[in-house]
């Protein structure tokens, strides 16, 4: 499939290294907003919504792990980045996993967040179908649920309602793509090729990819660091911003260069 044009945002200063963050399933970039204002004051600050998310196209499925590695890649293309540093959550992890494994060049440093080399399909295909036969609306508040803590959602009603307005503004289709993606993806094998320094965050409470994933992560990259935020569920970005920001800029300023 041909790599299509995302919409994306970019701040910090342009002569900077260049980090990618890279959204979940059901997020569109707005959920990195907590982390761009630190990260811009020292990086050029690239946030984008992956296909079928936000403000980007929704090709026709069936979609690989590759095409959202091939949208990456003609983003950095455009933007004439030859190598990037990359965080991503979730499927936007996977994203970042495959990038460094199969593309080794054009990537500097990782960080993989709350995701997982090897998922359990059944659930990501059942979502996929109910985005299709229901619409993503139908699902929000539960899979928001699993995005915050218990007490840090009832704390956080706005921020609640934000994030399940953002799942609910998923082109049915292409959530349904994006989850089967989910639902396929085996780097298992993938993960001894990965060169790139490699930051691995687990939330300590996500009940959608729990820790075991982000160990083996860890188990599998050559040299990379864990580390553990609580109490944070699947957006453990939200619920402790402090805390992985600064763990991303720490990250991401060993590599040198940073403004």
């Amino acid at each position: 499939m041909t790599a299509v044009e995302v919409s994306y945002t970019e701040e910090g200063p342009r002569d900077a290294p260049v980090v990618v963050l890279s959204n979940s399933l059901g997020a569109t970039r707005g959920m990195w907003d907590p982390q761009v204002p630190a990260l811009a004051e020292r990086f050029r600050v690239i946030t984008y919504d992956t296909r079928g998310h936000g403000s980007s196209p929704a090709p026709a499925g069936p979609y690989t792990l590759d095409d959202l590695v091939d949208d990456v890649l003609a983003l950095l293309d455009r933007l004439r980045v030859a190598r990037a540093h990359v965080a991503g959550l979730s499927l936007g992890g996977m994203t970042a996993m495959r990038l460094a494994a199969r593309d080794p060049d054009r990537v500097g440093r990782i960080a993989l967040l709350c995701t997982s080399a090897k998922t359990e399909p059944q659930g990501f295909l059942d979502r996929a179908a109910a985005a299709r036969a229901e619409g993503t609306a139908s699902f929000a508040p539960t899979v928001v649920s699993r995005w915050l803590t218990p007490p840090f959602a009832t704390e956080h009603p706005d921020l609640v309602a934000r994030l399940q307005a953002m799942v609910a503004g998923c082109d049915d289709d292409g959530y349904a793509a994006c989850a089967e993606v989910v639902a396929g993806i085996d780097l298992r094998e993938e993960l001894g090729r990965i060169t790139a320094p490699t930051l691995v965050v687990s939330g300590a409470e996500d009940p959608a990819l729990s820790p075991d994933h982000q160990q083996a992560i860890a188990d599998g990259v050559a040299g990379a660091r864990l580390v553990s935020i609580s109490p944070g569920a699947h957006l453990a970005n939200l619920e402790q911003p402090l805390q992985v920001t600064g763990e991303l800029l720490a990250h991401f300023d060993t590599a040198g260069g940073a403004r």
